[in-house]
């Protein structure tokens, strides 16, 4: 006899049993349900760590706020809730790269950063990232991390969640603040990528 083993937790099941009915009665279909979590997980929600990261880049300021207490400071921009208690700022810099993971569960600040991507969650992730974060930021990110650069992998929990705040791109000594947050997307703010440069930007 086959053992049925249930791959979801009791949220998850009842989630998927109310996303199915929905389908099946027509009410909404996979396509739009899939655009909204898109905009979510890449555009609105980490628009706040957007605004966060280049309020660091161009405010000497509230980067040092950001690094003594980036709860307060993330907080004073309107970002605050339960998912965004007891936050830590990573930055890198030209010898240190930061990479976050969850090796326990999936927890994400959600108030900065949108809705977790799928990838985040999986369990291969979130284990071969701890074991060889270089290898998943090259074959899974295209991110090559050369050698003389640390590589710092910090593990988030619900009691502590982290942003990691990517370098300022060259060349964007004259941009605002309001066009540096264009350079900011979620993945950089994981650190499985860096902020996107002006020509990526332009092209």
């Amino acid at each position: 006899m086959t053992q049925h083993v249930n791959k979801y937790t009791e949220y998850e099941a009842r989630t998927k049993a109310i996303e199915t009915l929905l389908y099946e009665r027509g009410i909404v279909s996979p396509k739009a349900v899939d655009r909204i979590v898109s905009y979510y997980e890449n555009d609105l929600g980490p628009m706040g760590g957007a605004k966060v990261v280049a309020k660091s880049w161009v405010d000497p300021e509230y980067r040092e706020w950001l690094k003594k207490d980036a709860t307060a400071a993330i907080a004073s921009l309107g970002y605050a809730g339960e998912q965004a208690h007891q936050i830590t700022a990573a930055f890198n810099d030209p010898k240190t790269h930061h990479v976050v993971v969850c090796t326990l569960c999936s927890c994400y600040p959600w108030p900065v950063l949108g809705l977790p991507p799928a990838w985040y969650k999986s369990m291969e992730y979130r284990s071969r990232v701890v074991a060889d974060p270089r290898g998943v930021l090259r074959t899974d990110f295209d991110l090559s991390i050369p050698d003389d650069v640390d590589v710092h992998v910090w593990d988030s929990s619900s009691e502590i969640r982290y942003i990691v705040i990517p370098e300022r791109p060259a060349d964007t000594e004259d941009w605002s603040e309001e066009d540096l947050v264009k350079l900011v997307t979620r993945d950089s703010m994981i650190g499985v990528q860096k902020a996107l440069s002006p020509q990526q930007v332009a092209g």
